[in-house]
């Protein structure tokens, strides 16, 4: 199968399942918050958090595992392959074991950090025990999957995982509607962790039957492979302030706000984030395409393709933007109740931190494919902006303060710093010239239809719908104004729109 073929079947399913998670995701989410309350809701988002926080030992070896097995799949060397994984397994089992170990330390200290709710110290135990053995399983059953995301296989991932996903949440739908047992709803999501990572494991046997699964990785690998291993620290850097900067809102919200504003918060960021995630896994399977192309070394077809996933995910990034920020406010309080509805200003902080994470992705898909990550002193920075910022604004506004300094930590590092070392390191080309010009345009390309697009929504749009037929309407007439308003300017000033329409219209190769 070609590397186009590929991507078109990986797009396709990760679509298709997608959807249908995302569909399951809200509808368990309403049931979990009527049946099972706010509060408890608001407890596993902050476990969860906790628990991504001690999986930070992870960040940096999927990353890089995945980079290093590029070149050798293009050459088709199993040897090397063999080798790669059984490192990766290697790795995977001394994380295991020092997320277990923190883990359970972090536990100890349960009793005190969330002594203000209204659950028993064993059911909040238990349900971080089944979250923590659900991430072990992980690394030590299924860690082969990487090679199945570096040859372009993630279709198979995906099918297996978001269809466990989907039944564990209808399941756990009915349990919380008929029972309302937290014990067996929690139980649930460690059953089926188990169910996949034994699907997962039998599937790469199948598909990779000359794949060591058990290799030892000897000293002499260790040696061999020490580049691999020095780009794991270089990546680990990165992935800990991407963590910090997206992932510890939910903390800092228990932490300074209160525990039902985490549940207040996670509905929204459930909608931003499954969104997110949608078109996240629809260019996935790119990446691998990306790490591909790059290994062909084409420097004209590379810089050509950036820029036609550039204006795509920019295209996308606002389209989806505005959608949300005029829809989600509607759509929480037909969904889940008014008494969840947050401020605008927060819809507005959280609109734009979304559109930056959209919007620049196809930046970080070629510099992990270039292998750059030898620029350790900007995630640290990264870092230190976002907790300086939102921990002082949190205070004083609250989730605004909060979410407000992700945005200031986004805007420096990902805008300013991260075009320029890939220009620089990776096309070997002036940022200035060949990149800063296109993506202004890109910017005002967006900025003047969104403002048309404002100031005609509240001549033609004033009424605010009430259930779900009349968001859906209102939805569709908003979609033509953003569609008739953002598309021709894109295609007229968006580098690559062209090629990409003519791609897909297959009057280019």
């Amino acid at each position: 199968m070609s590397r186009v073929k590929k991507i078109v079947v990986n797009i396709k399913v990760n679509l298709f399942f997608y959807l249908l998670y995302t569909l399951a995701g809200f509808l368990s989410r309403k049931i979990f918050l009527d049946y099972l309350g706010d509060e408890f809701v608001g407890l596993v988002g902050t476990l969860q958090s906790i628990l991504g926080f001690l999986n930070l030992a992870e960040l940096g070896i999927g990353t890089a595992i995945g980079f290093s097995l590029y070149k050798p799949i293009y050459n088709n060397d199993k040897a090397a392959i063999n080798k790669i994984i059984a490192l990766l397994g290697y790795l995977y089992k001394r994380v295991a074991l020092l997320v277990f170990v923190v883990g359970v330390i972090c536990s100890l200290f349960f009793g005190y950090f969330f002594s203000g709710t209204n659950f028993s110290l064993v059911l909040i135990l238990y349900c971080f025990y089944a979250f923590l053995i659900s991430s072990l399983l992980g690394y030590l059953m299924n860690f082969h999957q990487s090679l199945l995301q570096a040859d372009q296989k993630e279709y198979v991932i995906t099918s297996y995982l978001q269809s466990t996903h989907i039944i564990r949440l209808l399941i756990q739908s009915a349990i919380a509607y008929y029972y309302a047992n937290l014990y067996l709803w929690i139980s649930l999501e460690l059953f089926f962790s188990l169910i996949y990572s034994l699907i997962i494991r039998y599937k790469i046997k199948q598909q990779y039957p000359w794949l060591v699964v058990s290799q030892k990785t000897t000293k002499d690998v260790l040696r061999e492979l020490k580049g691999v291993i020095k780009t794991v620290k270089q990546v680990f850097v990165h992935k800990v302030a991407s963590f910090i900067t997206y992932g510890t809102d939910q903390i800092l919200i228990f932490s300074l706000v209160n525990i039902q504003s985490v549940a207040f918060f996670g509905n929204y960021n459930l909608i931003f984030t499954m969104l997110q995630n949608v078109i996240g896994k629809l260019f996935s399977g790119i990446n691998a395409g990306v790490g591909n192309l790059i290994a062909e070394n084409n420097q004209k077809q590379i810089e050509k393709v950036f820029w036609e996933m550039m204006t795509l995910r920019f295209f996308i990034a606002g389209v989806t933007s505005l959608n949300l920020y005029y829809l989600v406010h509607s759509f929480v309080a037909i969904w889940v109740g008014d008494k969840y509805i947050l401020d605008n200003d927060i819809i507005l902080v959280m609109t734009f931190n979304y559109f930056i994470l959209v919007a620049r992705l196809p930046i970080d898909t070629f510099i992990h494919a270039y292998g750059l990550y030898k620029d350790t002193w900007a995630p640290i920075v990264e870092i230190v902006l976002n907790l300086i910022i939102s921990i002082i604004f949190g205070k004083i506004w609250g989730i605004k303060g909060i979410i407000f300094g992700t945005s200031i930590s986004v805007t420096s590092i990902l805008l300013l710093w991260k075009p320029y070392y890939l220009y620089t390191s990776g096309f070997n080309k002036s940022v200035l010239i060949k990149f800063w010009p296109h993506f202004l345009k890109l910017i005002l390309s967006f900025i003047v239809p969104a403002f048309a697009i404002s100031y005609l929504k509240g001549i033609f749009f004033q009424t605010t719908p009430a259930d779900y037929w009349e968001w859906l309407v209102y939805a569709l007439k908003l979609n033509l104004l953003i569609f008739a308003l953002l598309t021709p300017v894109m295609f007229i000033f968006g580098k690559g729109f062209k090629d990409l329409y003519n791609r897909i219209t297959k009057k280019q190769q």
